[in-house]
């Protein structure tokens, strides 16, 4: 059971944004909730403006690295650049790789092979990447790096400078020489800075570096529109779920505009291939759900310096071809994970008694998907799951919590057995020596049995505003446009409607959804859909309380407007 939440911000807040803002109550509502020091602050994120971000210069020692990057390109140094193998990785990687041609440098790059040579700046890759550029002056690692200590100290001792960017947290100090690039480790935690992803802050090296070749007199650093690189940083920021507050939101808001109407070949058929339709806006939900599981499947089953080219290419055969080689990489992953999740189901429904949390191991299960299944597993018992596949003599895998349960917390006490783990309360990232599977699983159970004897764990839905259903109109969604884009920070938000009657006609499809119209007191039909709600539909005799979201349903050059069903109960 569902407890519905709501918990109105302060009136006289709401008040003021209405007045001050000129927008309507319900987005005055969802402003309130944000947490703005000011209105001042409320109006840049309403209206946020390329122009507005602060001087790269502000992050500690990015102008070490813009200037160090400076000179690489006025002595025509080799470069190469390693970068991580998510989309924050290959986006950053692409940026960085399209910034320096534009100065005539052309750098080598490579992307991990997941499987081959393990997570981020391994040793296998910087042989791999010293390689590939030929003893390079300059070795540049994007999204990775930050812990690589004795890596870094290896390329700086084969006689190549160091530069780290990147946005995880460091477990110990990074090899002398090394420029590194983390707010996390340099700055402020409280600092916007520590929120953007590596992709951002490659973006603010490029603004960095425009700053520096500038004062150097570069014709070219006056060609260069930054903005036109927004659609590589929009998709890695919305992708990694880093908070699109701030200079995210910046990034994320106008980068989507940006990458709806992209110049990038590559882009655009990996779009046509996904199904994405830009000429209707791109949104989050087409990166997170269409765009960016193609980008991973890559970096997943093979290489994902193959999606870096296709983002960098201007051959239009190439571009059609390895879109649909990463739409087929995508299917095969689908395939794996559908595997793995049914024999991980199979695993837990031969157990006996019910488990307070769950973990599944497989000699044979592809290290990159565990985490996808974990969410799959967790999603279908409502139980905290931990899935691991074998990678030589070690249990590598992911854990996927449920709302109320900081795993964390949970795994903390089991932390000096494990090779390596982090992450956080909803998802953590676990490696462990085989033979301690069976000793995990049996404290992971007994752990999570006295969690839930000492914490209250509900299944709790926010309603961020109550509405009536004759407020729902293109309008509202108008107005509701203005907050996008959704995401972390900036949650989706689900309205409430009291008293309703489902009594328009109701139609089941692929045996799990429903679809259902609702009318208004003038007597205007809206559309709503129910996704996986076909065994708990509505009664037509009784009122209800509905909770919803509201989306533009779009196929072709039309949209109309639909509430996507989220949870109901019954009127008091």
């Amino acid at each position: 059971m569902t407890k519905w939440r709501y918990n109105p911000p302060p009136a006289e807040l709401t008040r003021d944004y209405r007045k001050e803002l000129g927008v309507g109550p319900t987005v005055a509502e969802l402003l309130a909730r944000l947490g703005f020091e000011s209105i001042d602050e409320a109006k840049r994120f309403l209206e946020p403006r390329l122009g507005e971000i602060e001087c790269p210069f502000e992050i500690p020692n990015l102008k070490d690295a813009a200037q160090r990057i400076s000179q690489a390109i006025r002595n025509r140094q080799r470069i190469v650049i390693c970068g991580d193998y998510d989309v924050d990785g290959v986006t950053s990687t692409a940026l960085l790789v399209a910034i320096l041609q534009e100065f005539e440098t052309y750098p080598a790059y490579i992307v991990p092979l997941r499987l081959e040579e393990g997570y981020g700046l391994s040793q296998k890759a910087v042989e791999r990447a010293l390689d590939k550029a030929n003893s390079p002056d300059l070795f540049i690692a994007l999204d990775c790096g930050t812990n690589s200590v004795e890596e870094a100290q290896h390329i700086i001792d084969s006689g190549c400078d160091v530069i780290i960017v990147d946005h995880h947290q460091a477990k110990q100090r990074q090899a002398n020489g090394v420029i590194l690039v983390n707010p996390h480790v340099e700055d402020r935690e409280d600092d916007c800075h520590c929120q953007l992803c590596t992709v951002g802050l490659v973006f603010k090296l490029a603004h960095g570096l425009l700053k520096v070749r500038r004062e150097e007199k570069d014709p070219r650093a006056y060609e260069i529109k930054l903005r036109s690189f927004l659609d590589l940083v929009s998709m890695g920021t919305v992708a990694d779920m880093v908070p699109l507050k701030k200079e995210n939101r910046t990034f994320a808001r106008i980068g989507l505009q940006v990458l709806s109407k992209t110049r990038r070949i590559g882009l655009k058929n990996l779009m046509k291939v996904a199904g994405v339709s830009p000429q209707q806006g791109v949104n989050p939900i087409d990166v997170s759900f269409r765009l960016g599981p193609r980008i991973n499947a890559s970096g997943r089953l093979a290489d994902a310096a193959v999606a870096v080219e296709l983002m960098l290419s201007d051959d239009e055969s190439f571009a059609i071809e390895t879109s649909l080689q990463l739409d087929s990489f995508n299917r095969e992953r689908q395939d794996i994970e559908r595997e793995m999740a049914e024999s991980a189901m199979q695993q837990i429904r031969s157990r006996h008694g019910e488990a307070h949390g769950l973990v599944v191991y497989g000699d044979d299960w592809h290290p990159g998907v565990v985490g996808i299944v974990a969410s799959r597993v967790s999603k279908a018992f409502n139980r905290p799951a931990i899935v691991l596949g074998r990678e030589g003599e070690l249990a590598k895998g992911s854990g996927r919590s449920v709302p109320g349960v900081n795993l964390v917390e949970v795994l903390a006490p089991f932390s000096d057995k494990l090779e390596s783990w982090g992450g956080h309360p909803m998802a953590v990232g676990i490696s462990m020596k085989v033979e301690l599977v069976e000793a995990f699983s049996e404290f992971f159970e007994n752990a999570m049995r006295d969690y839930l004897a000492t914490h209250d764990v509900e299944k709790v839905l926010e309603v961020s505003s109550w509405l009536t259903i004759e407020e729902i109109n293109a309008q509202l969604m108008a107005e509701l446009g203005k907050m996008e884009p959704f995401g972390q920070g900036n949650p989706e938000p689900v309205f409430g409607t009291k008293r309703v009657r489902f009594t328009g006609k109701t139609t089941v499809f692929k045996d799990i959804h429903f679809r259902f119209t609702l009318s208004n007191k003038y007597g205007q039909i809206i559309s709503g859909v129910a996704w996986k709600m076909a065994d708990r539909m509505p009664p037509t005799d009784r009122y209800v309380d509905i909770a919803y979201r509201l989306v533009w349903n779009t196929f072709g050059r039309k949209k109309a407007l639909q509430i996507e069903l989220v949870d109901w109960r019954e009127s008091k």
